[in-house]
């Protein structure tokens, strides 16, 4: 940040959001996480809880203050049943967590691509965040005009030759239905030695979703690190979002620590409410 006294506001958010103080609600930095102004609503990619059961990670939810969930497939497998289904949904929904899209989910198949929107649809969502091979998007697209579903695609950066980076996708998807978009990942983005600011700007019309996260290094090699710690300029990725009107959510994709995310979650979704506060 421009300031050492600006660095404390965001990073004291996320010492808050995570419970570990008692300063009042009524304080300044607590209004951040409450009162957001000009701001998106903050979600968690299903992905940050990989190793823990819904329970668990309806309390870790619970306890940053975030109530709207990309649903993994580790919690609700994709052979669910629809009563499998409407059990695990039951589960969040009871603690006040939004399913608001499942993914990402890896089509390779038609019949992948069957059960991806046969998924979607019992777990009464409109978008699938997915990676269908290229050769499948004819059919995804027949899927998505029956269905009337939204796909955001998710780029993967360079440790995957299958959609690394926006443009990638945007070129394939170009030319089909408008509804089949882009999840744009960030911190891949950057990996991939790509500016998601700029990515943000150029795609703005077709982008669906975003996960968010920050990186130590703009190549391969980059890793997880705590939102503000890194190497993304995440006031100018807020920026970019408001300037093409993004109505979406951003998820906080956290890949560090996996096996106890929780202090890094905190301090990445506080930062980033305080940065959308500034």
């Amino acid at each position: 940040m421009s300031s050492r006294r600006q660095f404390f506001k965001l990073t004291g958010t996320g010492i808050l959001a995570a419970g570990f103080t008692s300063v009042s609600a009524s304080s300044g930095i607590s209004s951040l996480i409450e009162n957001p102004k000009n701001s998106f609503p903050v979600g968690m990619a299903g992905y940050s809880f990989k190793e823990f059961t819904v329970e668990k990670t309806i309390e870790m939810m619970k306890r940053i203050g975030v109530s709207n969930l990309s649903l993994k497939d580790f919690h609700m497998p994709m052979n669910s049943t629809q009563a499998q289904i409407t059990s695990v949904l039951e589960k969040f929904k009871s603690a006040g967590i939004n399913i608001y899209t499942v993914g990402v989910v890896y089509m390779k198949t038609p019949e992948a691509v069957d059960q991806a929107f046969e998924y979607a649809k019992m777990a009464g969502v409109r978008m699938i965040v997915g990676a269908p091979d290229y050769v499948l998007l004819p059919y995804v697209e027949k899927k998505i005009k029956s269905y009337d579903f939204k796909m955001a695609i998710h780029n993967h950066g360079p440790d995957n030759p299958l959609y690394p980076n926006a443009t990638d996708i945007w070129d394939h998807i170009k030319d089909l239905d408008p509804r089949i978009g882009i999840c744009i990942d960030i911190g891949h983005t950057t990996r991939d030695g790509q500016d998601p600011s700029v990515d943000i700007k150029k795609y703005g019309k077709r982008i669906y979703d975003v996960h968010i996260k920050d990186v130590d290094k703009t190549t391969k090699e980059g890793k997880t690190v705590e939102m503000g710690r890194g190497v993304i300029d995440i006031p100018k990725v807020v920026s970019s979002l408001r300037k093409i009107k993004y109505n979406g959510i951003c998820s906080l994709e956290f890949e560090k620590d996996m096996k106890d995310p929780l202090p890094g979650i905190a301090e990445s979704i506080g930062y980033f409410k305080g940065v959308m506060e500034c």
